[in-house]
This record gives C-alpha cells, structure tokens and sequence, in this order.
C-alpha cells in the first residue's frame, strides 16, 4: 500500500495555490474547486479543495520533510507565520510550525533517516 496524497479544503483555492507554490509544490492539475500539487522529491501528491468553510476542530497537522529546513525557513519567514522556527526536537527531528491561509497546521520538518528507522523502532529494518 502506497499513500497518494493528503486533501484540505480551502476557502480560497487562488489563496491557497500562491501558497502552496511558495512552499515548493509543483501544480500539476487545476480546476475551480480543485487543485493537486506534486512534491518536488518523493512521488507523492498534495491536493487543496474549495469548500464553503472550514470546519472548526477538524484539522490535521501535514507535514513536509525538506532536505534544507533552515533554508526553506529562511526563504519563507518573511511570506508565511512560523508559530516554530526550527527547533531540535526529542525525536532526532528539526521541525518548524506555521498554518496555511485557511488555519491548517503544517510541519516542515528535516529527520533524515530517523524517519523511518528511529532508535525506537519496534521492528528494525535488519529483522525482517
């Protein structure tokens, strides 16, 4: 089993798509209610759809891995509110937080191979 994509509704899909397109992801379709990025490395895809409101409580954190978080952080400070700048975390992470235009939390994030394989792992790579 493969993930495909993550959609977020949006009040405003020329907001979000100025947004998302600051961030990196690259357009790959687009309609009036609708839109799907492509992230630059991985394969994977990222959709954005228009909605009359967003639902209060009902969010969920995406998180976007970066080879260069301090970079993306510094390109992008100026553009888009950080509630985090990047931070050392306690699980091998560097992460730093800011929301999309429509309130969504985003995590952009460096783990490197800690990703998949932390020290905590319950079934190491080497035992299957």
């Amino acid at each position: 089993m493969r993930l495909n994509q993550v959609t977020v509704g949006s009040t405003d899909i020329d907001r979000s798509e100025r947004f998302y397109r600051l961030l990196g992801l690259r357009l790959i379709v687009k309609t009036d209610d609708y839109l799907r990025f492509e992230c630059p490395a991985g394969g994977s895809t990222f959709s954005v759809e228009r909605v009359s409101a967003i639902p209060a409580g009902e969010q969920v954190t995406v998180y976007f891995e970066t080879d260069d978080l301090d970079g993306q952080y510094q390109r992008l400070r100026g553009l888009a509110e950080f509630s985090q700048p990047p931070t050392d975390m306690p699980w091998l992470w560097r992460e730093a937080r800011l929301r999309d235009p429509d309130g969504h939390p985003l995590c952009l994030f460096h783990a490197g191979e800690t990703r998949r394989n932390p020290p905590w792992r319950l079934d190491p790579p080497d035992s299957r």
